[in-house]
């Protein structure tokens, strides 16, 4: 399917047409019962379950395609689909069947002195626009977050993971139609074209509500440039974690590591570890010692290097640079202050996390600094909407409008007023 149709010399028309199709299927998704959304879920991920053998198949292809090439290490796992990563992908699906369904909450209610009763109530957002880059499992977690949510979505994966991303959408569409939801709810752009991009940042003749990237910098830069629809994204995650001279050695030791070293690919692997100054002589070494032995490269800065010598020098750049790589930059700051200025300068306004157990710390760190997501004594490779108790998540915003951080079911729904009268007319 996807080798012919992208044959198709007219882009536009194409894409056009998956926009339609995907504004029609949203209009019966907005009101569809809860019972009918969770039965499709089901079914979508006993699908994935069932055709286990075919997903690994396809993604092994998608790996073939790639071997040889200077694709970093940090994508080819992304890319890359275990039995056990399967497993999870369908999990997950449950997880957000078993989410309650936002669309129709009642989010606050109030009356007005002349009688009026007030509802701001939550609605689906439309048809969100998926664009992402070597993770296959997207594909899943986005069509499964839409549906929930009550949108249609449609889907533009890398010509890395085509193949994995059209077997996992086979069983996408083969669950909505067990539920009797239109089967055009959930669709994969058949194209590999940098056209079809360029035509869902146009917005399909107005039938795209929101663009979602999930990929490199350049990818999320030209979204953001270019999108004619509101977008949801963060264009790159320079995660801190800042060690705080009232930190536990061994837990601080553990949390560094992890944060790190778990899956230095994804977008809440830290880059940046700051030292307090009064830490420095206790917790420098041990802490640098764990990353050398656990694989990473470090790049340190002239003070870091006084007090350990030998390991590489860091430049202006380590500092705003997410390396998605088992490389990590470390310098030495003057307490929480130095922290805060550290981090205001360089963070992309992701995720930081502080180690410490003075609580005025803590409250300085988690009030002064304006990231979407801050975590004290824990690693901030748990900046993931799963983790979150999202189920999962269609990515990371770190924008200020809307959604901001895990976009889960309830970020992918706007709201709308509902005023109840007895009659009431304004003077």
């Amino acid at each position: 399917m996807l080798d012919t149709v992208a044959q198709s010399p007219d882009i536009d028309a194409l894409m056009n047409d998956i926009g339609r199709k995907a504004r029609a299927a949203s209009r019966p998704l907005a009101f569809a019962s809860t019972e009918s959304k969770n039965r499709a879920l089901a079914a979508m991920a006993d699908a994935i379950l069932a055709r286990k053998d075919h997903i690994l198949a396809e993604n092994a292809k998608d790996l073939k395609d790639v071997e040889g090439t200077d694709i970093l290490a940090s994508f080819v796992d992304r890319l890359t689909l275990t039995e056990k990563r399967v497993a999870e992908t369908a999990e997950g699906i449950r997880a957000i069947a078993a989410l309650p369904d936002p669309v129709g909450e009642v989010i606050a209610a109030w009356d007005r002195p002349n009688g009026l009763k007030i509802e701001r109530v939550r609605t689906p957002l439309g048809v969100i626009g998926v664009i992402f880059e070597s993770r296959p499992n997207v594909t899943a977690d986005a069509g499964a977050l839409c549906l929930k949510a009550g949108n249609a979505v449609i889907l533009r994966c890398g010509s890395d993971s085509r193949r994995s991303s059209q077997a996992i959408l086979e069983c996408l569409v083969e669950g909505l139609k067990a539920a009797g939801l239109p089967e055009h709810a959930i669709q994969l752009v058949p194209v590999t074209d940098r056209a079809a991009v360029g035509a869902m940042l146009r917005g399909l003749e107005g039938t795209i509500d929101v663009i979602v990237p999930r990929g490199g910098k350049s990818l999320v830069a030209r979204v953001q440039s270019e999108a004619r629809v509101p977008v949801f994204a963060h264009l790159e995650g320079l995660c801190h974690v800042y060690i705080d001279a009232s930190a536990d050695l061994d837990m601080a030791k553990a949390i560094v590591v992890n944060a790190k070293m778990r899956r230095t690919g994804i977008c809440g692997s830290a880059e940046t570890l700051l030292v307090d100054a009064k830490a420095a002589q206790t917790h420098l070494k041990p802490l640098l010692d764990g990353l050398t032995e656990a694989g990473c490269e470090i790049r340190a800065s002239t003070e870091v290097l006084r007090l350990v010598p030998g390991l590489k020098t860091a430049t202006e750049e380590d500092w705003s640079t997410e390396y998605l790589d088992a490389i990590i930059s470390v310098t030495i700051v003057d307490g929480i202050s130095g922290a805060i200025d550290h981090i205001s300068r360089y963070s992309s306004n992701h995720t930081e996390a502080v180690i410490a157990e003075d609580s005025a710390v803590v409250e300085r760190f988690f009030t002064e600094i304006d990231s979407a997501i801050m975590l004290h004594n824990a690693s901030t490779q748990f900046a993931d909407g799963g983790e979150f108790g999202m189920g999962a998540e269609i990515g990371i915003a770190t924008g200020k409008m809307h959604a901001r951080g895990p976009v889960g079911v309830e970020q992918l729904t706007s709201f709308k007023y509902r005023v109840h009268g007895t009659g009431q007319i304004r003077p």
